[in-house]
C-alpha cells in the first residue's frame, strides 16, 4: 500500500521503515497552512491510519525558521460565512483522528494553529531556536482547535493563560521547564533524534502502542476509577494479540520480540 499521490507541493511525504516523515514545505510563509495543504494532510492522516506500513508518525517544518505558523492568515477571508469557516475540515482535525503516535519535531516558531498541532502531537522535541506562541489573541481572536484545554492540560492554567491573553512567545527552555516539550536539541540534531525515538517506537508492538495512545487520551478526559478500568480493559485486549503472545514466547526463549501488529 503506496502514500497517495499528492498534489500539494507543500506537504511532503517520506517513508523511513515503519516512520512516516511528513513536513510542511512552505518555509517562505514560515510554513503557514493553506487549504490545499490543509486537504493534503487530511488525505495522509487517513492513509497512515489505514496501513500497517506506517506505525509513527514524525510532523515538522521545512528551513530553519519555522515548524508551522498557524493558518494563512491571506486565506481566512475565503470562507462564505463564519459557518463555513467553523465547518471547514482543518489540519488539525486531521492529527486528532490518527491512531498512530505523532513526535512533533519544532523546528522553530510554532505560532497559532501550529503551536496547537504541536499540542496534538504526542510527544514534542524542540530545537534551541523554537519560539512557541498562542499568538490569535493578538489578531482579534482565539485558538479554534483545542489551544486552550491543551495548552491547560500540559501547563497548567495559569502558564496558559500567560500564552493565551498575551499571546507572547516562549522559548525552548521556557517551553521544557513549564513541561509543554520532551526535549531541546540543536538544531542539527532535532530530526535524527525524532527518527530515533520513531524508530524505537515503531519497534514495539504495534497494536500495544496505540492503545497506549488511546489510553492516554482515556486517562485524560475520565475520572480515575474509570480510567483505571478502561485501563484494564484495553490492556485484556492487548493481551489476546498475536503480538502479545509473541512477546512472552521471545521473553522465554531469551531473543528479540519479532511484531507483526496482530
Amino acid at each position: 500500500m503506496t502514500a497517495p499521490e499528492s498534489t500539494c507541493p507543500e506537504v511532503l511525504f517520506e517513508q523511513h521503515g515503519h516512520v512516516g516523515v511528513i513536513t510542511l514545505n512552505r518555509p517562505a510563509k514560515l510554513n503557514a497552512v493553506t487549504q490545499e495543504m490543509s486537504d493534503a494532510l487530511v488525505a495522509l492522516a487517513r492513509w497512515c491510519n489505514d496501513t500497517d506500513e506506517i506505525r509513527v508518525v514524525v510532523l515538522t517544518g521545512a528551513g530553519d525558521r519555522a515548524f508551522c505558523a498557524g493558518s494563512d492568515i491571506a486565506e481566512l477571508d475565503k470562507y462564505a460565512s463564519p459557518w463555513a469557516f467553523r465547518n471547514r475540515e482543518d489540519y488539525c482535525d486531521s492529527l486528532k483522528v490518527l491512531r498512530k503516535p505523532i513526535i512533533a519535531a519544532v523546528n522553530g516558531y510554532a505560532l497559532g494553529g501550529g503551536l496547537e498541532t504541536a499540542l496534538i502531537c504526542d510527544i514534542r522535541l524542540v530545537s534551541t531556536t523554537a519560539k512557541l506562541a498562542a499568538a490569535e489573541v493578538k489578531l482579534g481572536w482565539i485558538g479554534g482547535g483545542g489551544m486552550s484545554a491543551l495548552l491547560a492540560r500540559s501547563i497548567g492554567p495559569s502558564n496558559a493563560a500567560v500564552m493565551l491573553m498575551t499571546g507572547d512567545p516562549i522559548d525552548a527552555q521556557q517551553a521544557l521547564a513549564w513541561g509543554l516539550v520532551s526535549e531541546v536539541l540543536d538544531p542539527d540534531a532535532l530530526l535524527p533524534r525524532a527518527l530515533e525515538l520513531a524508530e524505537t517506537i515503531a519497534s514495539r508492538a504495534p497494536i500495544a502502542v496505540e492503545t497506549a495512545k488511546a489510553n492516554l487520551a482515556a486517562a485524560a478526559n475520565m475520572p480515575l476509577e474509570q480510567a483505571v478500568t478502561y485501563e484494564r480493559d484495553i490492556q485484556t485486549v492487548c493481551f489476546a494479540t498475536a503480538d502479545a503472545a509473541e512477546g512472552r514466547a521471545a521473553f522465554a526463549e531469551k531473543r528479540a520480540p519479532r511484531f507483526v501488529r496482530a
